[in-house]
């Protein structure tokens, strides 16, 4: 494997059963958690962030009169959620797992401790982080990136739902889009593509730490980009 520790991030609409309207689709829960568990067998760090756009998106807030740090915090409750339904599903398949959250919701989850996170990932057990950052007016992007530059972790996964990678523009939308191999994170801004929130971008920019864009709708995937296989956008410091 490529990488010894890395930071996984999700999306939360990954998770969701659309055919049936639910919130979360046991099957692929399931096949996600197969798949961490066939990267800690294979000597792989894994601690992972999830999104809550499956239960929760900040565009509702206006319609519904919330203030916005508000339904920021209802977003955080909405990935403290979901990391808690992938940390059962990876116990479930025998792999041990642990809920760390920046919201503690006791005894739910423990509260996120940047030297414990470390401990647990040496002794190979996946942390997966909730609550985002803790603090509103930042998306699970830069909770990401945050945890990821936290536990030291060498690159971060980023799986997208529905996209193959870095496009030049939505390629849902525009037919001319042309996809992007391989970036640097001045390039992203520079270019304003729309990868990753600028805040955090600012946080990795001059960090050694890979990102990984690819999608997320065949979970074997993440084992190709962990394998180095050449799949996705590849994007670096320099």
């Amino acid at each position: 494997m490529l990488y010894k520790r890395i930071l996984l991030k999700i999306s939360g609409e990954s998770i969701a059963d659309k055919t049936k309207n639910q919130t979360l689709n046991c099957e692929k829960l399931q096949n996600i958690a197969t798949t961490i568990k066939f990267l800690i067998d294979e000597g792989v760090q894994v601690g992972v962030v999830i999104g809550a756009g499956n239960i929760w998106r900040g565009k509702f807030a206006s319609k519904l009169n919330i203030e916005p740090a508000q339904a920021d915090y209802m977003g955080m409750l909405g990935t403290i959620i979901n990391a808690v339904a992938l940390t059962n599903a990876l116990k479930k398949i025998g792999t041990d797992s642990i809920t760390m959250s920046a919201i503690s919701i006791d005894p739910i989850t423990i509260p996120f401790d940047e030297h414990l996170a470390k401990q647990y990932l040496s002794e190979n057990k996946v942390v997966v982080f909730g609550g985002g950052t803790g603090k509103p007016f930042f998306t699970t992007d830069t909770a990401a990136t945050l945890r990821a530059i936290q536990v030291d972790a060498d690159a971060i996964c980023m799986a997208k739902y529905g996209v193959d990678g870095v496009y030049t523009s939505d390629p849902n939308k525009d037919p001319n889009a042309k996809f992007l191999q391989k970036l640097t994170f001045n390039q992203i801004l520079e270019q304003n593509l729309q990868v990753m929130d600028i805040s955090a971008i600012e946080l990795i920019k001059d960090k050694d730490i890979i990102v990984r864009v690819f999608n997320m709708d065949n979970p074997k995937n993440i084992e190709k980009v962990v394998k180095d296989e050449n799949i996705g956008t590849i994007i670096t410091r320099s």
